[in-house]
């Protein structure tokens, strides 16, 4: 039998049980992009690995309900609590209504990464359409006396809140580190009078006049500050305590950290009980940055047009790029790597291809039973990805050996055998064969013309032909059906 489903903690830091808080249903946070700019490889890694984990609960039976959310307001372009909000001022800078930038940059984003092939969220909600929320939640934390109000801005009590919590026990910090380092912080920062501490971070900012983005609220007209729009976007759908909560390792502080602060202060509980973060994107080695222009486009990947590339690579190469390395190691992009990945992806959908075809015999050469168990072991040790596909690897050799007659499985294994492989490699996986479905896009028109002609020879009466089209259609893998609303076809793959 499979093993029990494990999964690495960050809060604990630690290998532990999947426990769902109320099961079979599971409730899975993910931190979406904030929507001021066309998506990049950093983009991907979250909604690839993120879709593993979301299909293969699916796949286990529990029933989930996965929220990601688009910040379309409140994320200062310095991540901190000054500067610009980062879609106000692409706004001005493209001279359009910051919710015509986020809405654009939306289904940029939406575009990209469901070429990827990765399930929907259950529920996709915006920042700017939980104002309502987010203040209901400031001022439960106000009332608690977590929190207090400055000049129209309120800002979230750090030392008051860690006389009695453990601040930066998710990513490691220590207080006493960042108080050490607070008067420095202080004077680099402009706008930081008002606060207590500099560690303080903000609930609600004030809005100045020319400010685009702005709402009415208890403290005067502002915005929320980027920490608690996600505490208050899964409270609402999830409920205060729910089973995962997942993002990139850049988000562990100060965003992460300050969410379960907030939660706590306002609802008495961290938010989740797994904390899941994917490790980031190098290129070549570094990091990507403006300044070395190695940051590339999801669509200058698919195209092939960024200078660092020396081909195109298409979007189902580039998850199974990234289901290749485990989630919180490191992953970097290179033109050989992901050519490497474009073979070994297309070695494992040829053997795929050939599973139909194959032959069953009256004796079994190797075990069925252990491949299954050794994937299913791989996937419940913390998402493994790599040892999961290493296993089907395996598995396409034994494929290829069957297919040249130099190996035997009898008819139940080998159903087995196409079961599972079918199994993991779509369902629980996510992969498409890109050629395969390349190769019946341009079956569709072909088709469609055999089909016009058939029709043309019954309008004339030439039944013959139209039958002989029909049938050589029929042994060529195609079901006609002639009904009110015309001929269709579908294919036979049986």
């Amino acid at each position: 039998m499979p093993s029990q489903l494990k999964i690495y903690n960050t809060l604990s830091g630690k290998i532990e049980n999947f426990q769902p808080i109320n099961p079979p249903f599971v409730g899975l946070y993910l931190c979406g992009p904030t929507v001021y700019g066309y998506p990049h490889l950093g983009h991907t890694r979250g909604p690839i690995v993120f879709d593993v984990i979301h299909r293969y609960l699916i796949h286990l039976g529990y029933k989930v309900r996965f929220v990601r959310n688009i910040t379309d307001v409140g994320h200062l372009v310095n991540d901190a609590d000054e500067g610009e909000d980062k879609i106000a001022k692409r706004a001005k800078i493209e001279q359009l209504e910051p919710m015509e930038i986020a809405q654009h940059y939306t289904d940029a984003y939406h575009d990209s990464i469901y070429q990827l092939n990765v399930l929907r969220p259950s529920i996709e909600p915006r920042a700017s359409g939980h104002i309502i929320e987010q203040i209901e939640m400031i001022q439960i934390i106000i009332d608690n006396g977590y929190a207090y109000e400055a000049n129209g801005s309120v800002y979230f009590d750090v030392l008051k809140y860690a006389q009695t919590h453990d601040y930066g026990k998710l990513s490691g910090r220590i207080l006493e580190d960042l108080l050490a380092g607070a008067g420095e912080a202080r004077r680099e920062l402009e706008g930081q009078e008002e606060k207590l501490n500099s560690n303080d971070f903000a609930l609600w900012k004030k809005a100045s006049e020319e400010h685009i983005m702005q709402w009415p609220s208890p403290w005067g007209q502002g915005f929320p500050g980027w920490h608690i729009e996600c505490s208050a976007m899964s409270a609402k759908y999830l409920g205060n305590t729910f089973d995962i909560h997942g993002g990139g390792m850049d988000l562990l502080f100060p965003h992460h950290e300050s969410e379960i602060a907030q939660s706590t202060a306002c609802n008495h509980s961290n938010p989740a009980k797994y904390w899941i973060h994917h490790n980031m994107i190098t290129i070549n080695n570094q990091k990507m940055a403006k300044s070395l222009d190695n940051g590339v486009l999801i669509t200058e990947l698919f195209k092939g047009t960024h200078p660092l590339l020396e081909q195109a690579f298409s979007p189902m190469t580039l998850k199974f790029f990234v289901l290749q390395a485990h989630y919180r190691g490191t992953l970097d992009f290179s033109n050989e790597a992901l050519r490497a990945a474009e073979k070994g992806l297309q070695r494992l959908m040829n053997a795929v291809g050939l599973m139909p075809t194959l032959n069953s015999c009256n004796t079994s050469d190797f075990d069925v039973n252990v491949l299954k168990e050794n994937i299913y072991n791989a996937l419940n040790e913390d998402f493994n990805t790599p040892i999961a596909i290493a296993q089907l690897f395996e598995a396409a050799s034994w494929i290829n050996k069957m297919n040249d007659g130099k190996a035997t499985l009898n008819a139940s294994d080998l159903d087995d055998l196409r079961t599972l492989i079918n199994t993991i490699v779509f369902d629980v996986l996510g992969l498409k064969d890109e050629q395969q479905n390349a190769h019946e896009d341009h079956i569709d028109p072909l088709i469609q013309i055999l089909l016009d002609m058939r029709n043309e020879a019954k309008a004339e009466k030439d039944f013959k032909k139209a039958d002989d089209i029909r049938n050589k259609l029929l042994e060529a893998g195609f079901e006609i059906k002639d009904g009110k609303e015309g001929t269709t076809y579908s294919i036979n793959k049986n």
